[in-house]
């Protein structure tokens, strides 16, 4: 068996011990399910034996729209935003392309602005699981944040935008889970350069309506940061703990990581991108984009498309898959910046160990640093196994010993990424 398989499946066995005696199995299984989807899957290849439609201007019956959806961006009958939609833009980095021309990949997400099931029954559910009594501020807190999990997809809309002072860019049509994904041509810029694009929306629509692109050369530094328990709190081996940190607790930085990330920030120079990598479902956008700007500097959040409307799907995208998924998103920002020095910085409560290693392999010389956040600040059942040194060796065998380091204060890590920087 090759390293790397021997420490995925390590890793998983970890992931899986947690879950079954944290209960988490259970706990998903007390949660509201809404998907809209589930229940309505058409086999893979119906939406090519649509008929033709002739008439452009005819409007799109909702049926055959939402049939349509199934093509993602080939939908040759995208639908327009309304005033009752929700439009997220997602901020990004612009690279050079294999050809030396700026380019960046645009996400963006279209929901219904009105969840179509009552709010009050699935905010009573989740208290209830988190143990809350009836307090009319968390009740609030909870309603505020479960809304984007609740919100009808919109699959099969378009997004008309401009980026800076008027290049008009067309985003999407969106698939079945709402969201488009589009690598779009830029006109020329310079490092470090930031600029805004805004969505061209109707009165109503809402949403996070701006976006940010960072210009970066191929040459110099990138940070790639896991998000849930590096550099937020999030109590990912705990299914309770999730639900809190999420729905409930104020959104706290891990003690010393904002003052780590402003230091780094200030050594590589505000033309050094930021790649903040969760392995969160989208619907969580909106509120991890707040904590960024709050607490760490400005980088693109990459987050898992896999659980709209789904709030059990919360707790198994943090606990299933992990290292598959993080591996996957590095790889791209590999194809996308694959002359860059990387810093990887991640924790020992998921699979970062693993997918950094994985990466450092497949990529030798890419990465130039990698930082693993011993936890030891949260009780957990099993994370005296994924703390033992044993772990942090199988995940890193074929990595040089001094590019790899596991701290439990952050202060250890300034004259380390000094160091490397130097």
């Amino acid at each position: 068996m090759s390293t790397s398989k021997r420490a995925k499946s390590a890793a998983t066995d970890l992931q899986m011990k947690t879950r079954k005696e944290r209960r988490f199995a259970e706990i998903e299984a007390g949660l509201p399910n809404l998907s809209q989807d589930s229940a309505s899957k058409l086999p893979g290849l119906v939406a090519a034996k649509l008929p033709k439609v002739v008439a452009a201007k005819l409007p799109i019956p909702p049926k055959l729209g939402d049939f349509l959806s199934y093509l993602g961006p080939y939908n040759p009958r995208p639908q327009q935003i309304t005033d009752s939609d929700a439009v997220w833009l997602f901020d990004n980095v612009a690279y050079r392309g294999p050809r030396g021309r700026w380019e960046a990949e645009f996400v963006a997400a279209v929901l219904g602005q009105d969840p179509s099931c009552r709010v009050a029954d699935v905010v009573s559910q989740v208290a209830q699981m988190a143990g809350l009594t009836k307090d009319a501020q968390e009740t609030e807190t909870i309603a505020h944040r479960i809304t984007p999990f609740l919100m009808d997809i919109q699959p099969g809309k378009l997004v008309n935008a401009s980026f800076g002072s008027g290049t008009r860019l067309k985003l999407g049509p969106g698939g079945r889970n709402g969201i488009s994904s589009d690598i779009k041509q830029l006109r020329g810029g310079n490092h470090g350069e930031v600029v805004t694009t805004t969505a061209q929306v109707p009165p109503g629509a809402k949403g996070l309506l701006e976006m940010k692109t960072l210009y970066t050369e191929p040459e110099g530094w990138a940070v790639i940061s896991d998000v849930d328990d590096t550099i937020k709190v999030t109590m990912t081996s705990d299914p309770i703990g999730i639900l809190r940190s999420t729905f409930i607790s104020t959104p706290t930085p891990i003690a010393g990581m904002p003052e780590l990330y402003a230091h780094v920030h200030k050594l590589l120079g505000p033309h050094s991108p930021f790649f903040y990598l969760s392995a969160s479902p989208y619907n969580l956008y909106p509120f991890l984009h707040n904590f960024r700007n709050q607490h760490y500097p400005f980088g693109e959040l990459i987050l898992r498309d896999a659980s709209w409307m789904t709030i059990p799907g919360l707790l198994s995208n943090l606990t299933l898959g992990t290292e598959d998924y993080k591996v996957d998103r590095i790889e791209k920002i590999r194809r996308w910046l694959p002359k860059k020095k990387v810093i990887c910085i991640g924790d020992s409560t998921q699979s970062d160990p693993e997918a950094y290693g994985d990466i450092y392999r497949s990529s030798p010389g890419w990465v130039r640093v990698i930082l693993i956040r011993k936890v030891t600040d949260i009780a957990s059942v099993g994370i005296e196994a994924k703390n033992a040194p044993e772990r942090f060796e199988k995940a890193f065998e074929g990595v040089p010993r001094n590019v790899w380091h596991v701290f439990e204060d952050p202060a250890e890590c300034y004259r380390i990424i000094e160091d490397a920087v130097a």
